[in-house]
């Protein structure tokens, strides 16, 4: 069994929300790109400065694995969904979800 964290996109085409992982409160941004039709996601300290910015969401893959050497949480962020690309809905009408994993003890 993984247990993940379920991450909330907000149904806005740019956006900041604040998490808590692993004890650490970070600023998550999620930006709707409407010509490519896609997802971007960030990082940011409490304070807004980036960690990790400007990665594009794709279902079923470790969107911080080529990044492991920046200062992340322990674990693995990315999009759980069937679909093969996350419309501008998909994260609202449940046909995908944002999660953080993480790293297992």
């Amino acid at each position: 069994i993984v247990d993940y964290i379920t991450i909330a996109v907000p149904d806005m085409n740019d956006s900041f929300s604040r998490v808590v992982l692993s004890g650490t409160a970070y600023q998550m941004r999620f930006t709707w790109l409407d010509a490519p039709q896609r997802w971007m996601w960030g990082l940011y300290t409490s304070d807004r400065q980036p960690i990790i910015e400007g990665v594009r969401v794709v279902p079923s893959f470790p969107l911080n694995l080529p990044y492991g050497h920046l200062d992340l949480p322990a674990g693995a962020f990315g999009a759980i969904s069937e679909l093969e690309s996350i419309g501008r809905e998909d994260f609202l009408n449940g046909n995908a979800q944002f999660v953080f994993m993480p790293a297992q003890q």
